[in-house]
């Protein structure tokens, strides 16, 4: 483990080379929730499997147009077998979805004819050969990947997974997560505080963004600030989790227990301290199959260091890049920040440029409930000056 501080970008590094790999699951169509795919999914069939109408009306030859009235042959109907020939010089009732007619090569819609006496008549404009006609294989032909590895299974991905006839998708299985909080000072909402006590939050705001997440087996254990009954609750955790969470208690204070205790309890540390505001104190470790995080206890440090690393690395345990959604940008004014540290700042990007939010302390949330973007202010630069360049991470939304 380092003994000095390290870089933002030595700590994602870091990370990127020593989470552990959650398993595949096979689920059925109904139960994906928002589950990512783990491997690239291919159709079996063509979409559509055959040439289909995509309007009510009447199936013909373009080239028979020119010889009208055509004499009506018969229809067509969606789930009719897709055996129907049309003779020459005829057209044939068809509806939307229905296959096409063997010799069929265009759909007048059926506002667009006269029909009279079993004859028909097409109106002018006349179509161009092939409109209205959905094309075999148009979507994708058999054995095109239709979602790549990683594409989160939304209601539109699943829809063109039950349009392709597959019944099962394999997914990343979803992270087991604790969330251990420390502080002798905390108590929960909705009791009345005593002493020096505060209302402990970041239960509330880990549980909802690892939701966000789609991650909901979540349990949440208050341990108090003593070192043996902290590594035991850590030791308990790492025997069911595949991500443990603690909050507060990382740094060298005297009532910082959370660093030590967890090196007693096994996990092995990949850092700890990160030249960074918020979030210095940042501990990370690995215990077998178990993703440690140690969190600074300050709500604002604890959204920081999840969003700008413990969601990446949940996608990393899954399999995908340690990657966040980054844009450059131009900052709104003057801002200034310590030589010596990365600032992650909240900021509110309006599309145009990011504009850095008031309320920065490590112990605020007021900004980060209008936040949508961290402003990456670099290490090494004291000054910015509006509309310099930037980079941001964007927030989840939703």
């Amino acid at each position: 483990m380092n003994t000095t501080p390290i870089s933002v970008q030595e700590a994602s590094a870091l990370l990127a080379q020593h989470l552990p790999q959650l398993p595949e699951e096979i689920r059925p169509l109904g139960q994906l929730g928002g589950r990512l795919t783990s491997r690239d999914i291919t159709t079996p069939i063509h979409l559509p499997p055959f040439d289909q109408s995509s309007m009510d009306g009447y199936a013909v030859r373009h080239a028979d147009l020119a010889k009208a009235p055509l004499t009506i042959q018969g229809e067509q109907a969606a789930g009719d077998l897709p055996d129907k020939q049309l003779q020459p010089g005829s057209a044939m009732r068809i509806f939307t979805g229905a296959a096409l007619p063997a010799g069929a090569d265009t759909v007048l819609m059926q506002e667009k004819v006269t029909v009279k006496d079993g004859k028909l008549w097409p109106q002018e404009p006349i179509p161009e050969a092939g409109d209205f006609v959905r094309k075999k294989g148009a979507e994708c032909v058999d054995g095109t990947i239709i979602l790549a590895k990683g594409n989160r299974m939304t209601p539109a991905a699943t829809g063109l997974i039950a349009a392709a006839g597959l019944t099962t998708v394999p997914v990343f299985a979803l992270p087991r997560v604790t969330i251990l909080l420390t502080g002798n000072e905390l108590q929960s909402p909705g009791i009345p505080l005593q002493g020096s006590q505060v209302y402990e939050s970041n239960s509330y705001t880990l549980t909802q963004a690892l939701q966000q997440a789609g991650i909901h087996e979540i349990v949440t254990e208050a341990v108090k600030d003593d070192p043996e009954a902290l590594t035991g609750a850590i030791a308990r955790a790492l025997r069911h989790a595949d991500l443990l969470l603690l909050t507060g208690g990382v740094s060298v204070g005297d009532h910082d227990h959370v660093v030590p205790a967890a090196i007693a309890a096994g996990v092995i540390p990949i850092f700890h301290k990160v030249r960074q505001r918020p979030g210095k104190p940042l501990f990370a470790g690995r215990s077998g199959n178990t993703m440690v995080f140690g969190l600074p206890g300050n709500p604002g440090s604890v959204l920081t260091c999840y969003y700008h690393y413990v969601l990446p690395a949940i996608y990393g345990m899954m399999g995908l890049p340690l990657a966040r959604q980054l844009v450059e940008t131009t900052i709104s004014k003057n801002y200034n920040k310590p030589e010596q540290l990365t600032c992650l700042i909240k900021g509110y990007f309006n599309g145009r440029m990011v504009i850095p939010l008031d309320a920065q302390e490590s112990f605020r949330l007021r900004s980060f409930a209008v936040a949508n973007a961290l402003i990456l202010l670099e290490e090494g630069k004291t000054h910015y000056l509006e509309g310099d360049p930037v980079n941001i991470q964007l927030l989840p939304i939703g």
